[in-house]
């Protein structure tokens, strides 16, 4: 089901809780509003839907990719950016990771392992951010 962007602060700075295979619906709508957004969002995470778990989607491409739980484990070639989010409004900086490796949960709830680069990186990170309750 498509929802709502939320735009609440405290909501936003809230840490997510640990995701079970019960929050499978959260993960369902989070891919569904990611693909009502596809022109202005590539990526979101349970909070901006007002849900405070640990669930995140990625625009991959022509795919959008659902990782439950996920950790950055590993991070390489700091940088300064720029990002803008649907719940905020306008940019602000950050600092990102040009290369990351994470551990997640896929969409089954299997443990996956995987490496990210460039922009994809970026996105995840941000994401990651939005769970750790850190708005940009």
């Amino acid at each position: 089901m498509i929802k709502a962007i939320n735009k609440d602060q405290m909501l936003l700075a809230q840490t997510a809780q640990v995701a079970t295979k019960q929050d499978a619906q959260v993960g369902q709508d989070l891919l569904d509003t990611l693909a009502a957004n596809a022109d202005r969002c590539v990526g979101m995470a349970a909070n901006m839907i007002g849900v405070p778990k640990h669930i995140v989607v990625v625009s991959m491409g022509p795919f959008n990719v659902l990782m439950y739980n996920a950790q950055i484990v590993s991070r390489k070639g700091a940088y300064d950016a720029m990002e803008g989010c649907l719940s905020l409004t306008g940019e602000r900086p950050a600092k990102r990771w040009r290369q990351i490796t994470v551990t997640y949960q896929d969409a089954n709830f299997k443990p996956q392992r995987a490496e990210f680069s460039g922009f994809t990186a970026q996105i995840i990170q941000h994401e990651l951010d939005h769970c750790a309750g850190i708005i940009i």
